[in-house]
């Protein structure tokens, strides 16, 4: 075991250092062919040709098919075949017809992730519509009212991490905003050899399983020498007592995960062409199941132009961190014609996948080396160190969990809000807030509960900006141009993610899925949605049907997401308008956290009751 601490048999595609990926042009994975073919992901998007009578139509099948994925055969839930499944394009104002037939012995869905659309579309069985029964072919009909860079997947079962996903782009009906000369899409993703049913049955039995980066012996007399030995000591020791550690950054990590960047790894890069000079656009999506990606083009800044499909105002930065679920469209402008490596990291440092971007296949850039995997530390527990000091650390894994200290029951008490307020609005704190299931149930299941809870928008997150490189943050990001309609919230709703990692439990507000009640709103009001984490991990929580606004400190120009990373001890705002009646889902999307009960029902109806009219059609 080395420092990074992985056993031996996954050193092969996991310890390439510096030097250039080796067989790079002669081991190819799936064939990545879209069908019909409008967007291979192995070529640019070009032109997209009028739709006949403005419907664009697709035929998808999904099927258990036999695939390369990482040197080795691999069974596979596929789309047309492929993994990732094929691009789909749309241009803004046409109308989808897509048709999906299912070839499995099982149930299967499809979400169209960040799309707005009727709710029996959005393809959440058991809540918007029934399933797609083995055998048989639906099909979906929408609207196609927005622009951007999306994606789809399976909202069945664990089918989503058995490679059931792939990219959507939408063409704006009048492109406006940074000029671009090629666009390409690049799909991050996580594979395992394992069946992600007996990942998760693992997790549940011993949920540190895959963490094979804990501190050792060696980091202890590295600490000793640096920090001195009562401080290393006292680490230790207050760790211990909390039953945490403070390398649990990822659940599942690259002792059993593939990294793989449009269905390849790093030793085959998917490779896209460009031209000296050029603008190019990269569309990037990260469909991992478990794992959150740190994105940079070693050498090249990157502008930032759109975030959730939706136009920023431009952020020149070297690194951004990809939440699962996230997209972000770039533009790089690269000088010569030699080959960049589109690098991109695991948070954990367990792994990373890459793409390549050069004048042709086989041509290959030099990577970097894998950074020294981080770790979290008091504040991600909502804690300062000093603190910390002459506590009982042995009996506080015991005693915190029971309920939620002062601090975190009151809505705002002691938590810098500074960021989320702003002149238009009713600062926090000033309306009704309602916690669903009362401050009672929060520690509830709960390993750890914050001792404070604040805004870290600013942060870069954990294992970033300590370099000297760019680091992109939420706090950056400004709509590209400001909202006509942007107005106060009526009232405050507050939720609590929470978990015990000892029993791999995730839930909202202490209570998993299947015994809660939904979240109710009447439409047309305007909330405030507060999330606290009360976890020690990451948690990208998505909204389905509606868009959220970021209460960033921008005002109308707050960015629109249909994705937030909650951080750890982190308490985050944002604004949303409920414009879609019908019932919507609400969580998690780490795979694993949203199966095992992170996940609400948000019913959006005529009545304040929230019973009557929720199956009505806007």
């Amino acid at each position: 075991m080395n420092d990074l601490g992985l056993s031996s048999h996954v050193s092969r595609r996991r310890f390439l250092s510096t030097a250039a990926v080796i067989g790079a042009g002669s081991a190819l994975t799936s064939p990545l062919r879209a069908t019909p073919p409008d967007a291979p992901l192995d070529s640019g998007l070009g032109p997209l040709s009028p739709a006949p009578n403005n419907v664009r139509e697709y035929d998808l099948t999904i099927a258990e098919t036999v695939v390369r994925l990482d040197g080795r055969n691999a069974k596979a839930v596929t789309i047309n075949g492929t993994v990732p499944g094929p691009v789909l394009r749309f241009r803004e104002g046409e109308q989808a017809v897509i048709r999906v037939r299912n070839t499995l012995s099982e149930d299967t869905s499809i979400h169209w992730h960040g799309i707005i659309l009727p709710p029996e579309m959005d393809g959440v069985p058991g809540l918007s519509f029934a399933g797609i029964r083995p055998g048989e072919t639906f099909e979906y009909k929408f609207a196609i009212n927005q622009a951007g860079t999306y994606w789809y997947h399976s909202h069945s079962g664990l089918q989503e991490q058995l490679g059931h996903y792939g990219a959507l782009i939408i063409e704006p009906a009048e492109r406006t905003g940074p000029t671009y000369d090629r666009e390409h899409v690049l799909v991050l993703s996580d594979w395992t050899f394992e069946s992600p049913y007996r990942v998760l049955s693992r997790l549940k039995k011993q949920p540190d399983a895959y963490n094979f980066q804990r501190r050792t012996v060696f980091d202890f007399f590295r600490d000793v020498s640096r920090d001195g030995l009562s401080a290393a000591v006292g680490d230790r020791v207050m760790w211990a007592g909390m039953r945490m550690n403070p390398t649990d950054i990822a659940d599942v990590t690259g002792a059993t995960y593939s990294f793989l960047a449009n269905g390849r790894a790093a030793e085959a890069p998917w490779t896209g062409e460009f031209m000296p000079g050029e603008r190019v656009l990269l569309r990037v999506i990260n469909a991992g199941a478990g794992s959150y990606f740190d994105v940079r083009i070693p050498g090249v800044p990157m502008t930032v132009v759109q975030v959730s499909g939706q136009p920023v105002e431009p952020v020149e930065t070297d690194e951004f961190r990809i939440a699962l679920a996230e997209t972000y469209d770039v533009i790089v402008q690269l000088p010569d014609d030699r080959a960049y490596g589109v690098y991109a990291e695991a948070m954990d440092r367990s792994g990373f996948t890459a793409g390549m971007l050069s004048r042709s296949a086989g041509v290959v850039a030099a990577l970097p080396a894998r950074r020294r995997r981080p770790l979290l530390t008091m504040a991600d527990m909502g804690m300062d160190h000093g603190a910390m000091a002459g506590m009982d650390h042995a009996a506080m894994g015991h005693a915190m969990p029971a309920k939620a200290p002062a601090a975190t029951a009151d809505a705002h008490a002691g938590h810098d809000m500074s960021t989320v307020s702003t002149s238009t609005l009713r600062a926090p704190g000033t309306l009704p807030v309602e916690t669903p299931h009362g401050p009672e149930t929060h520690g509830v299941g709960n390993a750890m509960v914050p001792m404070s809870t604040k805004s870290r928008l600013d942060e870069p997150g954990v294992g970033l900006g300590e370099d000297g490189r760019r680091v992109l943050r939420y706090a950056e990001l400004r709509s590209a141009e400001p909202w006509t309609e942007f107005r106060a919230p009526t009232r405050e709703i507050e939720l609590h993610l929470t978990g015990n990692m000892e029993r791999y439990t995730w839930a909202i507000d202490g209570i998993p899925y299947d015994k809660a009640s939904p979240i109710e709103l009447t439409y047309g009001e305007r909330i405030r949605l507060t999330m606290v984490n009360d976890t020690m991990m990451n948690h990208p929580m998505h909204l389905h049907g509606m868009w959220m606004e970021l209460e960033n400190g921008h005002g109308n120009r707050s960015p629109r997401i249909h994705t937030i990373n909650v951080k750890p001890a982190e308490r985050v705002s944002l604004l949303v308008t409920a414009d879609a009646l019908g019932r919507w889902a609400f969580h998690c999307h780490v795979l694993y956290h949203m199966e095992v009960g992170m996940f609400r029902e948000v019913r959006v109806s005529r009545a304040a009751s929230g019973h009557e009219g929720h199956h009505d059609a806007v």
